[in-house]
């Protein structure tokens, strides 16, 4: 596997935002990224990638594909800084990163989403990719797997992101029709226009715990209608408890569950 080395040496310690107890980065990275605590830190594409999928079978494509500025867009900065800052502090050119790759031996098309990278939201560039990553996964034949994690689409491009939503689920419906599976993950965060289109069409929804899975936030919600939600509202666990998504696995089991689906449906395709 082959990514681009970081410039700026990482921290050999790290604070947990839960507990605030001070963690020895090794340590976590032996633990999956999670805290004693049970805290889910966030992770880049390249780290979701490195502790799913079998060692040295990641090859990515389409790495080339960068986002463009349509609009012109300028907030507080323009929008080519903040995409130029992006790529600096994550060494990619996109919110997602897509590749093919083996999880204990079962071949599929794979998609990490980068919540580092302009919070992991969705905009023409990513969409394309996304929707290439699908088109290969048809193309071999191949099991897809997408890794949700997202604020939603990208507002700098306007209605050019919205679009995405429609482009990655037509192309998805492209892939039921061929009888090839889908299991999307969700993690913290996954909510806006990636919860409301690709990352809730799997086949198996799976989610990692405590993750924050909706359209709009808490906050919003609140502030909307007036009346404080339920404990744990928008939570994994509250939406598997309502239906929402068919399991939640601890991130150090997700690659043999991921693996174990990909068994059940290449067995159900004989």
């Amino acid at each position: 596997m082959l990514f681009k080395k970081k410039k700026k040496n990482e921290e050999k310690w790290i604070k947990c935002p839960s507990c605030g107890e001070t963690a020895y980065i090794d340590e976590l990275k032996r633990n999956f990224w999670v805290c004693k605590c049970g805290y889910y830190f966030r992770i880049s594409a390249e780290k979701r990638i490195a502790i799913t999928v079998d060692q040295n079978s990641f090859k990515e494509f389409d790495q080339s594909i960068r986002t463009k500025d349509p609009l012109n867009f300028v907030d507080l900065k323009p929008y080519k800084d903040r995409t130029n800052e992006a790529i600096e502090k994550t060494s990619n050119k996109e919110a997602v990163v897509c590749g093919t790759c083996t999880i204990k031996e079962k071949p599929c098309v794979i998609v990490a989403m980068d919540f580092s990278f302009l919070g992991g939201s969705m905009g023409y560039a990513t969409g394309e990719k996304i929707v290439r990553a699908i088109e290969k996964a048809i193309k071999h034949s191949l099991a897809l797997v997408i890794i949700s994690s997202s604020g939603g689409a990208r507002m700098q491009e306007g209605i050019l992101s919205l679009m995405q939503m429609e482009r990655t689920s037509f192309a998805l419906t492209k892939l039921a029709e061929k009888g090839l599976p889908y299991i999307s993950v969700l993690t913290d965060p996954t909510t806006g226009g990636v919860s409301a289109s690709f990352a809730m069409l799997g086949d198996i929804i799976v989610a990692e715990p405590k993750a924050l899975i909706g359209f709009a936030g808490p906050r919003v919600i609140e502030q909307t209608i007036g009346h404080a939600l339920p404990e744990g509202f928008q939570r994994s666990e509250f939406l598997l408890e309502k239906g929402f998504i068919d399991l939640i696995c601890e991130r150090k089991d997700l690659p043999d569950t991921i693996a174990k689906f990909l068994e059940f449906f290449h067995n159900d395709r004989r």
